[in-house]
């Protein structure tokens, strides 16, 4: 069963207010209030002058899990949220493993859920070291992005990107943080610039990600009242509130102590916000949680891992 071996990530220190951001990409004084009165956002975690690979090197090196594992590592997925995240003929990540001596692994990017890519990551390495049948193999997830472009600064109307990265090593068994359940919902017909369409997508939003943490659970075989917390994804406090109320699960067992002060960190969120959680220690042995994310990009994924910590 595949299992969460060791996570780590890396805030940099810098922030910028959102009404900075919303100043650079033209939206009005009003639209930035909305964003911090509404949706309870304040400030993006951003640095200036590192670029990608300055990120997954942050968080690599606050994988103290790794330290000696290094030849067991089989595997170096890099979720993504965008398509593309660097210039070519750049390759931070295969720059990266030379530097931490995962030159033998098999590296490649996971993406087409956006930002629930993350979850769609551990999944496939969890499966491909079962279809090894290598009981000593690891596989590496590396999450974060730069929010180097207009794009990737603004969810429209919902959130900002924030920059950050995480990294965890994932088992095809494991006692701790062991995969329970994962759902996945891909709703290709939001594949479009159409208006009425996006709106279609703000509607059905909290409906389909609950739905999807719901599918989840079940599969896993519990109720909701059983999961002690859910990891969000840091898009902003409303649309978790709308969540929570659509499954009937108490809000303050959502971890958003993040939302506000460091963005939405693109396929990152989940690992930032268990960090947070651990910290808090609100992961008690045995409970199962929830990781739960939805993407758009090319189309509309809502996905939920349910684990047992």
């Amino acid at each position: 069963m595949t299992a969460v071996v060791a996570v780590a990530a890396y805030l940099p220190e810098g922030r910028v207010r959102i009404e900075e951001v919303a100043g650079r990409l033209g939206l009005s004084g009003m639209q930035a209030k909305i964003f911090r009165r509404y949706h309870k956002l304040g400030e993006v975690a951003l640095d200036p002058h590192g670029g990608l690979a300055d990120l997954l090197r942050g968080a690599l090196r606050r994988l103290d899990g790794l330290r000696g594992q290094e030849h067991r590592v089989r595997y170096v997925l890099h979720a993504r949220t965008f398509p593309t995240v660097v210039p070519y003929p750049h390759d931070p990540v295969g720059e990266l493993c030379e530097e931490f001596g995962l030159g033998h692994a098999a590296v490649f990017a996971v993406g087409h859920h956006a930002c629930a890519s993350g979850l769609l990551a551990v999944d496939a390495a969890g499966r491909l070291l079962a279809a090894d049948d290598d009981r000593d193999g690891l596989a590496l997830v590396l999450t974060g992005e730069k929010a180097f472009t207009g794009e990737a600064q603004l969810v429209p109307e919902t959130s900002f990107f924030g920059e950050g990265a995480a990294a965890c090593l994932v088992s095809a068994a494991g006692e701790r943080d062991r995969m329970l359940a994962y759902a996945t919902d891909p709703r290709g017909e939001f594949d479009t610039d159409d208006q009425e369409t996006a709106l279609e997508f703000q509607r059905v939003y909290a409906d389909t990600l609950a739905a999807a943490i719901t599918a989840a659970v079940g599969r896993a075989g519990l109720a909701m009242d059983e999961v002690g917390v859910i990891l969000p994804h840091n898009v902003n406090r409303v649309a978790w509130h709308q969540v929570c109320r659509t499954l009937g699960y108490p809000r303050e067992r959502v971890v958003l102590d993040n939302v506000a002060t460091t963005g939405h960190v693109f396929c990152a969120d989940g690992f930032i916000n268990y960090l947070t959680a651990r910290d808090r220690g609100l992961l008690r042995q045995g409970e199962p949680y929830v990781m739960a994310a939805a993407g758009a990009g090319s189309g509309a994924t809502f996905s939920a891992m349910v684990f047992a910590h």
